[in-house]
């Protein structure tokens, strides 16, 4: 199979060296060509364009920031549906609204591509080291086709269900995660007014039933939501108000845990 990849950010990149060090040949578009730089040592190609980048894949994959940026590379005048043949296929690994996924999927339909969404997490480290969890959503033989190439970062690699329910697991995990910062964090600052040491205290919660992902990157920042807030806090603000609007056009009852994420934002907005 022919792999190209577009998006060779911090998490992006370790993902394309998977592929290329896994035999498959692999074809890179970036906009910056520093970016390009780390693959000199390979043997994949480079391409000009998304187009020409598509004109010689059978999977593009898509790991850029945003939905604009998605739309940009897939549907613009030199994206990828501009190139890819018929029977291609396009697999988002950006974090994005599902409707963006639904809606670029049927310019991909009249086009004869098939688009799947499949976010990942996990960060550069987990894909360096092949066990980013990726959470796929699309038609079942469109998963198998593509596995054996999720498969060389990913484990992990979950299929979800039909379009945009790789998107929706994605979110919903990351409003936990969001939710969770700020009962770690809350958690520390209470041991902290009965004078108990939040380094210590974390040490403990972390082998007890207490502890979670959000405890582990709070108690690594030394108690404080500063460098989440700097490194992360626009993504996390974009995830769960993205949620929130899905859950208010579904009128779909969000309990507790939006009001916990909604308290993390608020801290991380006073951290800055």
């Amino acid at each position: 199979m022919r792999v190209g990849f577009i998006g060779l950010g911090s998490q992006g990149a370790p993902m394309a060296r998977r592929i290329v060090d896994a035999g498959f040949e692999t074809t890179l578009w970036a906009r910056r060509p520093a970016s390009l730089a780390p693959f000199d040592d390979t043997p994949a190609k480079r391409a000009v364009s998304p187009a020409e980048l598509a004109a010689g894949s059978d999977l593009v994959c898509v790991c850029v920031v945003d939905d604009a940026d998605v739309e940009e590379v897939v549907a613009g005048d030199r994206g990828v549906l501009a190139g890819l043949r018929r029977g291609g296929v396009i697999a988002v690994h950006s974090t994005v609204h599902p409707d963006t996924c639904h809606r670029l999927a049927d310019r991909a339909r009249a086009h004869g591509v098939t688009l799947i969404d499949a976010p990942v997490s996990g960060g550069g480290p987990a894909a360096a080291e092949g066990r980013l969890l990726v959470l796929v959503g699309g038609e079942s033989g469109t998963v198998r086709f593509c596995r054996k190439v999720f498969e060389t970062y990913g484990d992990p690699v979950v299929h979800m269900g039909p379009l945009g329910s790789g998107q929706l697991t994605k979110l919903l995990n990351n409003v936990l995660f969001t939710a969770n910062l700020a009962t770690a964090a809350g958690t520390l600052a209470l041991g902290r007014e009965f004078d108990v040491d939040p380094a210590a205290l974390a040490e403990v919660m972390a082998h007890g039933s207490g502890s979670s992902f959000a405890l582990g990157r709070i108690a690594a920042a030394g108690g404080t939501l500063d460098r989440i807030a700097s490194q992360a806090g626009a993504l996390l603000r974009k995830d769960v108000r993205l949620v929130a609007d899905l859950a208010g056009a579904a009128k779909a009852s969000t309990g507790i845990v939006l009001d916990a994420a909604d308290a993390t934002l608020a801290l991380i907005e006073h951290e800055r």
